[in-house]
């Protein structure tokens, strides 16, 4: 690992008064931040102080129309390296994403196996990385935030193309890299419950012998459907309830896990087979291990990445592109809320009786949170027996939210649906005309209503990736400014899951309950999002940390933050409910783009709310990967806030108590 610059100070400054002396001083901001740039990612590999003092000479464009057709001539070329290795990654990782025959250690190899783990090296090899770092300067995200504003959208293109040279990643630890998150997601794919296989305190089996739930997904899709049960549903929410405290703490039996060969007792931990109770093996810290991987590979990269040192830095800052400090400013802005015990005394009285720890996830202020999931279930299942059907249907589906026919089939033509191992994602495209691919889990009985609904929710996503990547002018801007934005889309679609079943009623509270959907929604995530950042937090103050530790700090801080904003409305002093978020383990700080993603979406839901949503999302969306903030000016007119939701909440609450 180089430590220290290769090239001297002496030599840079040299090389700087010579491009300034020849080009003149209107080009000295290029010249300097440029030289500065590609000396920061020099080498010695790369060449002598002399044959860098030759390339910044020979290699910086200071012509306007020299400098386009660069700047055409890369981003054409990137375009197609990008979604050439995309479709490999997708083929090589197929048999461990897609339902079939059983996964073997070839596969793996495959799987984990990063393609374009060298591509960046080979990049910097040929110079094509140097080049395009000495003449497209890397703007910081405060100097984005504040030169944005007046910028061209070439301007914002070529920013984003500043930013593509900023690192230098050995292709060892790319590889690495991609072998452990490969490797963390294959473990949370087969976490799955066989649900058929527990039993309640008298012996009795609750839940159905087909019933197959993944971690932390379908428990807590399951968890919500049982408001809908007036006779059994608490005791089954109470049970999910403890098999979630057990996956967490980790005293959930290996036996119990991707495997229905024993009965389980959740609260008495008891387990039997063929009848005769036997000892269980706890999990013990494996769900730790995964995650303690995952850090200590990101934190691989910090060594490589001087504009963002941290994975923290880099989620926010980098990713993100919102400081830290306002994500969770935002954060316990709306978890302090006095709305907090305002929504909290509706939804009480709505259940008539006291609030549990698990009512964070009450689902009851949905349309159709009334209707029994079997009868959403025969619905989706009849309707959706296979993949085919549902892609089938992509198109009516588009339509049905607001598209004229001639771009639902534009859209869909490039949009594919296969049956997941897991709980299902969508992927999209590296490329122009490339499909984006909705991954879903459908049983052998068809597609149940929890299916069809994260179905429908990465459907949004689909079609955000479809637009983002087809439609923006400019290849370097294509895409959203974060995740939180395609979660956004991702939340509209799923929003309206019963309406596109032909189930929704007109009614005119509907703005309210969706208001107080969001507003609790976030109160979950939020929570869930803070206990993640202060996890990263706390592995980067103990990078030695051993998986029993992180284990042991992982579940304080959920307690931490439970007692701190949720015990006094929920109940369960030092409650470790917020930990058992599959994302922590498999997806580094990815939690925190899901609240942005409601504040998002319930901003962009107000503002295409008695107009016609196909439009309006086209019209946001086609400004492509601008950063947040702005975005969100031009397209909803405010920046992110919590204010209109905590507002509408206010109002929702006043209305419906009349």
């Amino acid at each position: 690992m180089q430590t220290a610059a290769f090239i001297p100070d002496r030599r840079v400054n040299e090389v700087i008064a010579q491009l300034k002396d020849s080009l003149g001083e209107d080009h000295a901001f290029r010249i300097e931040r440029g030289v500065k740039q590609v000396t920061a990612l020099w080498q010695e590999q790369d060449g002598t102080a002399d044959d860098f003092t030759q390339f910044c000479n020979a290699s910086f464009v200071a012509d306007t129309t020299a400098l386009s057709t660069l700047f055409v001539t890369l981003e054409r070329n990137l375009e197609a390296i990008s979604g050439y290795y995309h479709k490999m990654d997708v083929a090589l990782k197929a048999p461990l994403q897609l339902v079939g025959p059983d996964i073997t250690p070839v596969d793996m190899m495959f799987g984990s196996y990063n393609a374009s783990a060298h591509l960046t090296d080979d990049l910097y090899d040929n110079k094509i990385a140097f080049l395009t770092a000495l003449n497209f300067p890397f703007y910081s995200l405060e100097e984005k935030t504040e030169l944005g504003k007046k910028w061209s959208r070439r301007e914002w293109a070529y920013a984003r193309m500043g930013d593509r040279f900023i690192s230098r990643v050995p292709a060892a630890i790319q590889q690495d890299i991609s072998q452990t998150v490969t490797e963390a997601d294959a473990y949370i794919s087969d976490y799955n419950i066989f649900m058929g296989k527990l039993r309640n305190g008298q012996g009795e089996q609750l839940f159905p012998d087909d019933m197959k739930l993944i971690s932390h997904w379908g428990l807590r899709d399951e968890l919500k459907s049982n408001y809908a049960d007036p006779a059994r549903g608490l005791e089954k929410q109470r049970m999910i309830y403890k098999v979630m405290q057990r996956i967490v703490d980790q005293s959930i039996p290996l036996q119990v896990i991707n495997n229905d060969s024993h009965t389980w007792n959740p609260e008495t931990n008891e387990l039997a087979e063929n009848g005769k109770t036997v000892t269980a093996a706890p999990e013990d810290t494996r769900r730790y291990e995964v995650f303690l991987k995952n850090f200590q590979a990101m934190r691989m990269l910090d060594a490589y990445s001087p504009h963002y040192p941290t994975q923290l830095a880099r989620a926010f800052d980098g990713t993100m592109e919102v400081p830290q400090k306002d994500v969770e400013e935002l954060f316990k802005g709306l978890l302090s809320s006095p709305q907090v015990k305002e929504v909290a005394a509706f939804i009480s009285s709505r259940l008539g009786r006291e609030l549990e720890p698990f009512d964070i996830w009450y689902n009851g202020f949905r349309a159709g949170g009334g209707i029994p999931e079997e009868e959403l279930t025969a619905v989706t299942s009849n309707k959706y027996p296979d993949a085919q059907a549902l892609e089938n249907d992509l198109l009516n589906i588009l339509m049905k939210l607001g598209w004229n026919p001639e771009k639902a089939k534009e859209i869909t033509a490039l949009i594919t649906v296969d049956n997941s191992r897991g709980a299902g994602h969508a992927w999209g495209a590296e490329m122009r005309n490339d499909v984006a691919r909705l991954r879903t889990r459908i049983g052998e009985g068809g597609m149940d209503y929890k299916g069809y609904n994260i179905a429908v929710h990465e459907f949004g996503h689909n079609v955000e990736q479809t637009i983002t990547m087809n439609d923006v002018d400019y290849y370097m801007l294509n895409g959203v400014p974060n995740t939180a934005f395609t979660e956004a889309v991702a939340f509209l679609f799923q929003k309206r899951d019963l309406e596109l079943l032909g189930l929704k009623n007109p009614n005119p509270e509907d703005a309210y309950y969706l208001a107080l959907d969001n507003f609790w929604s976030s109160y979950e995530i939020m929570g869930v999002s803070l206990v993640d950042i202060q996890v990263w937090e706390w592995l980067y103050a103990h990078p030695d940390a051993t998986p029993v530790q992180l284990k042991e700090a992982v579940v304080r801080i959920a307690k931490e933050v439970w007692n701190s904003y949720y015990a006094d409305v929920l109940g369960g002093k030092d409650e470790m409910l917020l930990g058992i978020y599959s994302h922590m383990i498999d997806y580094p700080l990815y939690l925190p783009n899901y609240p942005m993603g409601h504040l998002i979406a319930f901003q962009i839901e107000q503002q295409v709310r008695g107009k016609n949503m196909a439009d309006e999302i086209d019209r946001m969306f086609t400004q492509g990967r601008i950063i947040p903030q702005l975005w969100m000016k031009n397209g909803v007119g405010s920046p992110i806030s919590i204010d209109p939701l905590l507002s509408a909440t206010r109002e929702a609450l006043q209305a419906l108590a009349k």
